[in-house]
């Protein structure tokens, strides 16, 4: 990308995010009928960069081998090219197209070094990134920040510029048809607060169970989800590790936390974040895994 590309791309994402774009859309999925009437389509994508295809315009294709997948979860600031560049945005665009698949969700905000915390221009990573969104069609983008680089929530001093930040970009984010959705280290309680504290409609959580499990917070990961509730929840994503969806791990319980969110009458996408071991292996687990959602996972009536 040129001197003079990112001088116009940086300037257009400070001025503000127009002409909202869309991908096409995948081949719709039948949706289970009820006795009360339809439900809607379970909707599951996969994160690029755990399909090992940051980068590779040809993350499309091998998604469409996986039957049920619709979309794919592209990463922003990383991998050669990446979506700080228009001309590379534009062609994933046009495989998304091509291959008949959906850009859910965009990760990997920040450029290298650049922390929500730490860094000067962590609001100019934010802006570049929800314009990047409105080009692709991206309903969220994931604002990850853990363990240092997430605030103290029992400090206003440090988390009062963090809601500071997302108060700005909030506005930036409507206008383009976007939610910053916020995945970090964070108790569910403590998320609650912060997306509270916000207080925008374009400013909710990215619900990762595992993490919450990880970072230690597993005896409130059901109640956090109530807690949290579906106006609160943006997107979910969904891993174990190098096990199956299904599999005792991290998570002891998956049936528990996929009723919970069923109960709150959640309604967005699942995205994977599953280790693979290569393509076929990829294949052939997130395949089983595809399987087990639609088993589990109960969308509510349009």
């Amino acid at each position: 990308m040129s001197a003079e590309s990112r001088r116009s791309f940086l300037t257009t994402a400070a001025l503000g995010m127009t002409g909202a774009a869309s991908t096409a859309a995948a081949p719709p999925q039948e949706p289970a009928t009820s006795p009360g009437g339809q439900r809607l389509p379970l909707r599951i994508g996969h994160r690029a960069a755990s399909m090992k295809m940051v980068g590779n315009f040809d993350v499309f294709k091998l998604a469409r081998q996986i039957p049920g997948l619709d979309g794919v979860e592209l990463q922003i600031a990383h991998g050669q090219p990446n979506l700080r560049d228009f001309d590379a945005v534009r062609r994933y665009k046009r495989e998304a197209h091509r291959w008949g698949m959906k850009i859910p969700s965009l990760a990997g905000v920040w450029d290298r070094g650049v922390s929500i915390r730490h860094s000067p221009v962590a609001g100019i990573n934010l802006l570049q990134s929800i314009r990047a969104a409105e080009m692709l069609g991206a309903s969220v983008i994931l604002v990850a920040f853990f363990r240092d680089n997430a605030p103290d929530m029992n400090d206003e001093a440090s988390y009062g510029p963090v809601v500071e930040l997302l108060r700005g970009a909030a506005p930036r984010a409507a206008e383009a048809g976007v939610v910053m959705g916020l995945e970090n280290s964070l108790s569910p309680a403590d998320n609650k607060k912060l997306a509270d504290l916000v207080a925008h409609p374009s400013v909710k959580i990215y619900c990762d169970m595992y993490n919450f499990s990880y970072y230690g917070h597993a005896d409130q990961i059901v109640s956090g989800i109530k807690l949290l509730g579906n106006d609160r929840i943006c997107q979910v994503h969904v891993k174990n590790g190098k096990r199956l969806i299904e599999e005792p791990g991290q998570i002891k319980d998956w049936q528990a936390l996929f009723a919970a969110l069923n109960e709150i009458g959640y309604e967005g996408w699942y995205v994977f974040e599953s280790q693979h071991s290569g393509n076929a292996q990829l294949i052939s687990s997130t395949t089983k895994n595809i399987e087990y959602m639609r088993k589990v996972c109960r969308m509510p009536e349009a």
